[in-house]
C-alpha cells in the first residue's frame, strides 16, 4: 500500500484535531438515529394513508411493510437549465428499477435551480448563492416526513449540488446516492466562445454573432462542456464517493446512462438498514473525504466557488476547513488535467482522456488521496478508479486508463508541481486566486487601481476607454451581505480584451468569479468585504496594488497611517433591497458568514 504524504498526512490531523468536537456533536446525532429504520411504524393511521394514498396497491401493500425500504427522491428538475432537463423521466425511471428489487420510491419533493448562465449580470444572479440555503432546506423539508429509508438526489449545476448536500447531511442517517445526468455533446469550442465574447465587447462583432455563438457553444440537454462549477460539482461527488464510479460525465438519453440510472437506484436499496450493507452519508462524508475533495478540486483545477462550497458542506457535518488549508494542499498537490479554461479541452475530451477515474487512480498512486473511506460501493476510494462501459448489454466498470496525454497526465509527470489554487494575504485581508488559468507572464501586478461598486459601472467606462492604461480593477460591495455575492463574469470580457492589448491589468473583489473566466489575474472573494467595514472599502482611485500571485501576497501600497484614517468608500445599497424577489433575501443577507466561512446564512446549531 501507498503510503500517505507526510504532510497529507499532518493537514489530515490538523483538520480533525480542529473539528474533534463539533465531528463528535455531529456522528453522536446521526447515530442516535442507526438501526431504527424509519418510522413509519409509528405514524397515525391517517399519517401513513396521506403518504400512500396516490399510491397503486402494490406500493400501498410495501409501505406498510416496515422491512421493504421506501427511497426518497429529491429532485432539482426544471426544464429551463439544460443540465437538469433531463431529470424529467428520472423519477419513474428510478421507481421502475427500484420496484423490481422489492423496494420502493416516492418524490420527496422538489428544490429549486436557478441558472447562473440565464441571470449571469442580471439582478437574479443577487439571489444565486443564497439559493444553496433555500436548496439545503427545501431538501429537508422533503426529507421531514420520516417516510423514507434512503435518499437520491438529483441534481447538478453550481449550487444545486452543495445545496442538495448540505440538506441530506442533516438526515445523514440515511443512505444517499447522488445521481447526474451527463454533459451535452460537444459543440464550438470553448476558446470560440471566448473570442467572440471579447470581440463583442471591442464592438468589433454585432449582438446577432454573439447569439449565434453562444447557441452553438449552449445547444443540447446536459450540462455546459467547460470546467466551471457545475462540472466541478460533479468531480467532487466521485471524490467523496456519493455517486457511482464513473458515471459524472455520461451524456444524457444513452444506454449507458440509463444503465448507470438503474445501477445508482438498486444500489441505494442495497445499502439501506433493512439489508446487509448499511453506509449512510454521514459515514461517507467525514473529515479524510473532505480533504480527498479539496484535493480533487486542486487537481483538476476545478472551480474556486467550491472554496465556499466546501466549508458550507463540511461545516454541515461538523467538519471546519479553512483556506490556509486549500493553500497547504495545495503546495504537495500537482495538476493533472487541462480542461477549459486552464486548457482547451473541454469536459467530455476529460472524460474519454480518462477523466476523473484516471485522475483518483493516479493521485492514490502517489499517496495524495485517502483510500480509506467509506464511499456508497464500499470501503476504500479505490472503487473510483474504474469507468462503465456497457458490453452485450450488461454494465461493467474497467479500469480508466490514459488515452491522451495533453489532457491528463500521470502522477510521475504532471502538468505543474502544485495545483495552483492560491491564497492571497496581504494588508487588505485573505482572498484567493486559481492561477493554473493564468500565464506565467501575467501572475504579478503591480498598478493604479480604478474602483467601481458594479460590473455595469467598469463596462461603461470600458466603452468610453477610460481603462486603456495599466490598471487593477477594483469591484467592491459585491459580498454576501452587500448583495448575496453574485458572480462578476460580465467583467471578464472587457478586461481579457485589455490585456490582450498589452495592458498590465488585474481584479480585485469582494465578489464572487467561479474560476472558469480564465487568464486575468485576480484576487477574488475577499474577506472582510466591504459591507463588514472591509479595507476594500478604503481604497481609492489611483491608489497602487500589488498583486503578487507567485508568492500569494496582496497589499494596497498605501501609509498604514493614511489607510487607518481613511474613511469607509460610502454607498446607497437600498437598490439591491427590492426587486426579482431580493426583497425576501433580507435576513439572508444580515445573518451571512463571511466566504471563508461558506457565506452560509442558515444557522447549524453544532457549530
Amino acid at each position: 500500500m501507498t503510503q500517505i504524504h507526510p504532510k497529507l498526512r499532518a493537514i489530515t490531523e490538523r483538520i480533525i484535531k480542529r473539528s474533534a468536537n463539533t465531528r463528535k456533536q455531529y456522528m453522536d446525532l446521526m447515530r442516535s438515529y442507526y438501526g431504527k429504520k424509519v418510522s413509519r411504524e409509528k405514524l397515525a393511521c391517517t399519517n401513513l394513508a396521506h403518504a400512500a394514498a396516490a399510491e397503486d396497491d402494490t406500493v400501498k401493500f410495501r409501505l406498510k411493510q416496515v422491512d421493504n425500504p421506501n427511497i426518497g427522491i429529491v429532485t432539482a428538475y426544471n426544464d429551463m437549465l439544460s443540465a437538469h432537463q433531463p431529470y424529467y423521466r428520472y423519477p419513474e425511471m428510478l421507481k421502475k428499477s427500484i420496484l423490481s428489487v422489492g423496494a420502493t420510491a416516492q418524490v420527496a419533493g422538489g428544490v429549486p435551480a436557478m441558472c447562473d448562465g440565464v441571470t449571469q449580470g442580471q439582478i437574479g444572479m443577487e439571489l444565486s448563492l443564497f439559493s444553496r440555503d433555500v436548496i439545503a432546506m427545501s431538501t429537508a423539508i422533503s426529507l421531514s416526513h420520516n417516510v423514507f429509508d434512503g435518499v437520491l438526489c438529483l441534481g447538478i449545476c453550481d449550487k444545486i449540488v452543495p445545496g442538495l448536500m448540505i440538506g441530506a447531511l442533516s438526515f445523514g442517517y440515511l443512505p444517499t446516492i447522488f445521481v447526474p445526468a451527463g454533459p451535452m455533446p460537444s459543440g464550438i469550442s470553448n476558446k470560440v466562445k471566448a473570442e467572440t465574447r471579447k470581440l463583442y465587447a471591442e464592438g468589433k462583432v454585432g449582438k446577432e454573432a454573439l447569439l449565434e455563438s453562444e447557441m452553438k457553444s449552449y445547444h443540447s440537454a446536459g450540462t455546459c462542456t467547460f470546467y466551471g462549477t457545475a462540472n466541478s460539482n460533479q468531480m467532487l461527488m466521485e471524490f467523496m464517493g456519493v455517486h457511482i464510479p464513473g458515471s459524472s460525465f455520461v451524456h444524457p438519453n444513452t444506454p449507458l446512462r440509463d444503465s448507470l440510472n438503474d445501477f445508482a437506484a438498486k444500489r441505494v436499496v442495497e445499502i439501506t438498514s433493512q439489508k446487509n450493507e448499511y453506509i449512510p452519508l454521514c459515514e461517507v462524508i467525514t473529515e479524510k473525504s473532505i480533504i480527498n475533495a479539496i484535493i480533487g478540486l486542486i487537481a483538476t483545477g476545478g472551480s474556486t466557488n467550491h472554496a465556499i462550497h466546501l466549508p458550507a458542506i463540511a461545516r454541515s457535518c461538523g467538519v471546519i476547513i479553512d483556506w490556509d488549508d486549500f493553500a497547504e494542499l495545495s503546495t504537495i498537490i500537482p495538476l493533472l488535467a487541462r480542461v477549459y479554461p486552464n486548457g482547451t479541452a473541454d469536459i467530455n475530451q476529460f472524460y474519454e482522456a480518462g477523466g476523473v477515474s484516471y485522475i483518483i487512480s493516479q493521485l492514490l498512486k502517489g499517496g495524495l488521496l485517502h483510500d480509506d473511506v467509506m464511499t456508497n460501493m464500499g470501503h476504500g476510494l479505490h472503487r473510483y478508479t474504474t469507468l462503465p462501459q456497457l458490453i452485450d448489454g450488461k454494465l461493467v466498470f474497467k479500469e480508466a486508463t490514459n488515452t491522451n496525454s495533453e489532457i491528463v497526465r500521470p502522477i510521475e509527470d504532471p502538468f505543474s508541481a502544485d495545483g495552483g489554487l492560491k491564497l492571497l494575504k496581504g494588508n487588505l485581508g485573505r482572498s484567493i486566486s486559481k492561477i493554473s488559468a493564468i500565464a506565467p507572464e501575467h501572475r504579478y501586478v503591480k498598478a493604479p487601481t480604478v474602483v467601481f461598486t458594479s460590473q455595469a459601472d467598469m463596462n461603461q467606462a470600458y466603452k468610453e476607454g477610460k481603462l486603456n492604461k495599466d490598471c487593477v480593477v477594483v469591484v467592491l460591495y459585491q459580498g454576501p451581505k452587500a448583495n448575496g455575492m453574485p458572480e462578476l463574469h460580465g467583467l471578464t470580457p472587457a478586461l481579457t480584451s485589455l490585456q490582450d492589448k498589452g495592458y498590465s491589468v488585474g481584479l480585485l473583489t469582494d465578489g464572487r468569479m467561479s474560476g472558469a473566466s480564465g487568464k486575468i489575474p485576480n484576487a477574488i472573494h475577499l474577506t472582510p468585504e466591504a459591507l463588514s467595514g472591509g479595507r476594500i472599502a478604503k481604497i481609492r482611485d489611483g491608489d497602487i496594488i500589488e498583486l503578487d500571485l507567485n508568492n500569494g501576497t496582496l497589499n494596497v501600497l498605501v501609509d498604514e497611517n493614511i489607510l487607518d484614517k481613511r474613511e469607509i468608500l460610502p454607498i446607497d445599497l437600498s437598490a439591491n433591497e427590492h426587486g426579482l424577489g431580493r426583497e425576501l433575501f433580507a435576513n439572508f443577507r444580515k445573518s451571512v458568514t463571511s466566504s471563508e466561512e461558506g457565506a452560509m446564512s442558515i444557522v447549524n446549531r453544532i457549530l
